[in-house]
């Protein structure tokens, strides 16, 4: 891990090149979280995990020795990452790229849907556009060795559910994308009037389930 200045409220836990970048992420997140709950770490506003980075922001100057003094002791390699809330979110599995998503697998149609519906997913970070979830994998699948098209649309229907780049999402809103699309659901991810907005958080676990019509 490499801490990088952000300014002088912040500083960015960088994981890039360590063996499991995400899961490291995550432990060190939640052990920073910890330690604001227990009041040994103060002034902490913000932990904003990503792909490889944990951002931790403060009101005021960083507190850079309580943060390490928070992640003394914690097996970045071997720890696994605080059980959290789960979710099922049902989807109607009539997407117009799951025959491509097949020939580019050598799986059925049906075996594109069960990849899917049969992997438990977990949220590892927000990004791209507010509520917007991105979602890995808890075990090897075939979803994950999947790129992004090679063209983007201009507009994929808020509810649409997709996969690319290791990663499967909701999009919350009407939004360009460039990801392959299984499906849809009514499961409102964002919605301004909820209090928190957002239903996906960092570290949620979620369940795809076929809704059969």
């Amino acid at each position: 891990m490499r801490e990088r200045p952000a300014g002088p409220n912040a500083v960015l836990l960088d994981f890039t090149g360590h063996p499991a970048g995400l899961d490291a992420v995550t432990v060190a997140a939640d052990a920073i979280a910890r330690a604001v709950d227990d009041g040994s770490l103060a002034g902490i506003s913000e932990v904003i995990p990503a792909a490889s980075t944990l951002l931790v922001q403060a009101d005021g100057p960083i507190d850079a020795l309580g943060i390490r003094r928070a992640l003394r002791g914690i097996e970045l390699d071997d720890a696994e990452p605080a059980a959290s809330s789960s979710i099922e979110i049902a989807v109607r599995y009539d997407g117009p790229d799951v025959d491509e998503v097949g020939e580019l697998l050598g799986l059925s149609r049906q075996g594109v849907l069960d990849a899917h519906a049969c992997t438990r997913w977990r949220v590892a970070f927000i990004g791209f556009a507010p509520g917007f979830g991105y979602l890995v994998p808890e075990h090897d699948t075939p979803l994950a060795t999947l790129s992004r098209r090679a063209q983007s649309r201009p507009r994929v229907a808020a509810g649409t559910v997709a996969v690319a780049a290791g990663y499967s999402a909701v999009y919350p809103t009407d939004s360009p994308g460039g990801w392959y699309l299984l499906g849809h659901t009514d499961f409102d991810l964002w919605n301004l009037d909820r209090e928190p907005p957002a239903r996906l958080t960092p570290g949620t676990w979620v369940r795809f389930v076929s809704e059969r019509r």
